[in-house]
């Protein structure tokens, strides 16, 4: 039997709103399935800044330990932990009455033997007085000598003119005996020319006795000469001794003057100064014990040279190749709060420390599953005079490096960046002896745009990393949209997958 018109119409109907209904359900169930992930949009930053944030100390540029150099009771201390201290200011004071002792007993040495160095330098003048007379008596000697011998040859002279005289007389003795016996002359004539022979033969005698004398006189002189010439010497042997005696004075009195210096030295050790500027940092001895010196000797205090302040930080091994000496740092110390200070690495050590570690050096214990640090010294710049007052050793402190700086750059954030493994590489289940490709292909670093309402991988070329945010060198430009998140979701996206923008919530709103 044919339907009539009604049920036709009706049965259309139905059918209608079925497939109303399924087309209705599959879109509902499509906008379902379709993931939601937020989105950022690409712009040029002015300034990207790669950082390194490590904790650490203030630090003074160093600690002076100042200890007791001599024993004593310490009697007094002048300062408390925490107290400015300058240059040359008396801090600790020691018993001095025994070191006090010491010195008045070597300083009467000491005059003693400068006494002893004034007489003998009388004795030496008085030697060299000795001498010069020994000298001028030499001297005169030598005259005599000299005097002596000139008469000699004055006496010898005369002798020799003596005995001309007498060779003259006894030859005109002869002449005349020969007239006498001839007749020429008479008697009288030949006894006068007898007469003169024999004065010349008693003034040649007188002449050889005075030339004589003169000889014995010359030896006389010469005797007398020797023996002031040994008193020339005997005087400079008293000169030189009394050099000697002068020399070995003075050497007990230098010796007396050293000794008497090193006492007062050790008096005035009683009374420790401040040699530098500072903080007194540890004060471990008190008024009343006693100080002894050498290999146990007492520690009395510490001073902190806060002339220049550094800040030292541990930085992790794996950041340690970004920092550099001479970079510029953002310091802030927890007892200031949020007061940032201006800081520049002085000083990067070579050599790494253990965490568990509490001084620097190589480990003769090797932990390779423990974590390494280096020490880095920052020192703080541009202080002002309240800041520098203020600052204490040991104040816990942060300190983040800008290890590299980059302008007008394009960057995403951290979590944007995904690693999209190549294709081809082996799967977890292939077998594990297959022979693995010597130039294994690398994972890809980029990021997914969104294309419409699909995800797109776009690989990039990364430089440095902000904080937050990591630099794009290459494979994007600015306006784009990058997806952000959520990691769930952007760790499951592949090429033309189906995407739905996130709704931003309006800040101001609340759900009623």
């Amino acid at each position: 039997m044919a339907l009539s018109r009604k049920k036709k119409i009706i049965i259309g109907s139905s059918v209608g709103v079925l497939l109303l209904i399924i087309v209705v359900a599959s879109i509902f169930a499509t906008r379902k399935d379709t993931p939601e992930v937020n989105v950022v949009k690409i712009q040029t930053r002015p300034e990207l800044r790669s950082t390194v944030t490590s904790s650490g100390e203030v630090r003074p540029v160093q600690f002076m330990n100042l200890t007791s150099e001599v024993q004593g009771k310490i009697e007094e201390i002048t300062k408390k932990e925490g107290d400015l201290v300058q240059k040359g200011e008396v801090l600790v004071r020691l018993d001095p009455n025994q070191f006090e002792s010491s010195t008045d007993a070597q300083f009467a040495a000491y005059q003693s033997a400068q006494d002893e160095v004034r007489s003998s330098q009388s004795q030496v003048t008085a030697a060299q007085n000795n001498l010069a007379q020994a000298q001028q008596s030499l001297n005169q000697a030598q005259v005599s000598v000299d005097s002596a011998r000139q008469g000699v040859i004055t006496s010898q002279t005369e002798v020799d003119r003596a005995q001309v005289e007498l060779n003259a007389a006894n030859r005109e003795l002869k002449r005349n005996e020969q007239l006498l016996e001839s007749g020429v002359i008479s008697r009288l004539d030949f006894d006068s020319a007898k007469d003169r022979v024999e004065n010349a033969r008693v003034a040649i005698e007188t002449a050889k006795a005075r030339l004589e004398s003169q000889k014995i006189a010359v030896k006389d002189s010469q005797a007398r000469l020797a023996q002031q010439q040994v008193a020339v010497k005997d005087a400079r042997r008293a000169v030189d001794a009394a050099n000697i005696s002068v020399s070995s004075s003075q050497s007990r009195a230098d010796q007396q003057a050293a000794v008497l210096r090193g006492s007062k030295s050790q008096r005035d050790k009683t009374v420790v100064i401040a040699p530098i500027n500072g903080v007194i940092a540890e004060i471990p001895s008190k008024v009343g014990t006693f100080a002894v010196a050498g290999l146990s000797t007492t520690a009395l205090l510490t001073i902190a040279d806060m002339s220049e302040i550094n800040v030292e930080v541990k930085v992790d091994e794996t950041e340690i190749d970004k920092v550099a000496v001479g970079q510029k740092a953002k310091i802030k110390v927890d007892a200031f709060g949020d007061t940032e200070l201006e800081g520049e690495v002085l000083q990067k050590t070579p050599l790494a420390v253990g965490k568990s570690q509490t001084s620097g050096g190589l480990s003769t214990n090797i932990n390779v599953q423990e974590a390494k640090e280096f020490r880095v010294v920052i020192r703080l710049m541009n202080l002002s005079p309240e800041m520098q007052g203020s600052l204490r050793p040991g104040m816990s402190a942060t300190a983040t490096i800008t290890t590299k700086t980059e302008n007008n750059v394009i960057a995403v954030p951290l979590q944007a960046i995904v690693e999209k493994k190549p294709e081809g590489s082996p799967s977890p289940e292939s077998s594990p002896n297959a022979a693995v490709p010597a130039d294994k292909p690398k994972a890809q670093k980029g990021v997914y745009v969104l294309d419409g309402n699909k995800a797109k991988f776009v690989a990039v070329e990364t430089g440095i990393t902000g904080e937050s945010d990591i630099q794009i060198i290459s494979g994007l430009s600015e306006g784009q949209e990058v997806i952000v998140g959520p990691s769930k979701i952007l760790n499951t996206l592949k090429d033309d997958t189906l995407v739905k923008k996130a709704e931003k919530k309006e800040e101001g709103k609340s759900g009623t």
